[in-house]
């Protein structure tokens, strides 16, 4: 079965790619996803934090100003909460080139325009062969409204697009409230591709200790609906290739997300819980559904249930939800009306 796919101009065997995580934080650990069958690997980010403190000077020399300015110093995470510094993020992004023959895709998380996006540059000088911007961003001040947050994640995607030319790739929030609209902005802007979504980590309350405290919840296949959704709602819509990040843990999941439009796969949690080798079984688990059902080929069933080729577009849309609403109701009853 011919499983390949074209993702941000990238040739790939399969849509099936390492999402950014711990997995590619060693050089042993990159080789051993491409061992196992990763299409390409996308790594984990570089923080526009970290960048912001190393320009001014100040991420190795926090303990001599400690209490100084305590106040300006609580805006950033303490260094030791990054894997790796920004020099040191380069320095790896080039040994990762050098010891894998797959396409390796760069991220940038960061929000505001600024210098920190010179490293754009930098990192497509070392050779990454994307770039994907994570612009993750929790608007908590209440004079800001939904337009000024718009605005700033679009001349971010602008600022990147001069400074390199390799493909770039925005990974978006669903919270936007309009994202079809949205994804259109970001296209025009200058994205090469969309990732559909970031994960909102929540923090939790530790209530003995009285403190917010972060905590991971690794994803599960019910979070691919979302993903699902806007999809094959995007699809054939934007001049954009589409990837899906968060809720592939099966096959199934995986065809889910390329039928709605999907020409790539990110897998993390998956990876975390299985291992590595979990990406063959997803491979294999594709390619024998779609002989079974009698495609010649992974994209002959990409987009086929995109909202622009679905008979029922409604299905999609607010339809859908009376439907689920009303289905619900009528095979499980209220308590009160059980016999």
């Amino acid at each position: 079965m011919d499983l390949s796919t074209t993702y941000l101009g990238l040739k790939l065997a399969h849509p099936l790619m390492a999402g950014a995580s711990p997995l590619s934080d060693d050089l042993d650990a990159v080789r051993r996803l491409e061992d196992c069958g990763a299409s390409a690997i996308v790594l984990r980010s570089l923080f526009e934090e970290q960048i912001t403190r190393e320009l001014e000077g100040t991420i190795h020399h926090m303990d001599i100003h400690a209490g100084a300015h305590a106040e300006a110093l609580s805006y950033f995470p303490d260094p030791g909460d990054f894997r790796l510094g920004p020099q040191a993020y380069l320095e790896h992004l080039e040994k990762v080139k050098a010891a894998v023959s797959i396409p390796v895709i760069a991220s940038l998380n960061g929000i505001t325009p600024g210098g920190w996006l010179d490293y754009a540059r930098l990192i497509q000088a070392v050779g990454a062969d994307a770039l994907e911007l994570n612009v993750y961003y929790l608007p908590t001040d209440p004079e800001e409204d939904g337009a000024s947050v718009e605005a700033r994640t679009l001349e971010a995607v602008r600022v990147v697009r001069k400074e390199v030319r390799i493909p770039v790739a925005v990974k978006l929030s669903p919270f936007f409230s309009s994202p079809l609209h949205f994804a259109r902005q970001v296209v025009d802007a200058g994205a090469d591709g969309l990732v559909l979504f970031n994960r909102f980590l929540q923090p939790d309350l530790d209530l003995e200790n009285l403190e917010v405290v972060p905590r991971l919840h690794l994803s599960t296949s019910a979070e691919l609906l979302l993903r699902v959704r806007w999809l094959a709602l995007i699809h054939g819509r934007v001049k954009a290739d589409l990837a899906v990040s968060g809720g592939v843990h099966t096959a199934l999941d995986a065809l889910k997300a390329v039928m709605a439009g999907a020409s790539a796969v990110q897998v993390v949690s998956a990876l975390l819980q299985r291992g590595p080798e979990h990406l063959e079984r997803l491979r294999q688990g594709m390619a024998e559904w779609l002989d079974l059902h009698e495609y010649a080929s992974l994209q002959q069933a990409l987009g086929s249930l995109s909202h622009a080729r679905t008979p029922n577009p409604q299905a999609l849309a607010r339809a859908n939800y009376m439907r689920i609403v009303q289905g619900w109701l009528e095979t499980e009853p209220m308590n009160g009306e059980r016999g």
